[in-house]
């Protein structure tokens, strides 16, 4: 049986406008999985609720992302970001006090 990726090794080649995902984190997931998302953007609407939810709990490791854009809106924040393969795995540079 084919991988997501073996049938569908074309798909970013053919001409035509994106394709785009939205509301579905399970479809976006394996995307991100297989290969086959160059960019992810993320309309920020932030809410304090006291706990939550992971974005993409089906990635099978980490994803690599470079903030390439982003905009203010009033009711949050658009950001775009550049996939660039794993994600290394570290400490927030600049960030401290956070225990």
């Amino acid at each position: 049986m084919a991988t997501r990726s073996e049938r569908f090794p074309s798909s970013k080649e053919q001409p035509g406008r994106e394709l785009q995902v939205h509301g579905s984190a399970r479809l976006a997931a394996t995307l991100l999985a297989a290969g086959l998302v160059d960019v992810v953007r993320l309309a920020l609407a932030p809410t304090l609720v006291g706990t939550g939810r992971v974005l993409f709990p089906q990635l099978p490791s980490a994803v690599g992302l470079e903030l390439t854009e982003q905009s203010r809106t009033a009711s949050g924040l658009l950001l775009e970001y550049q996939v660039t393969g794993a994600a290394p795995v570290q400490d927030y540079a600049g960030v401290t006090g956070l225990a």
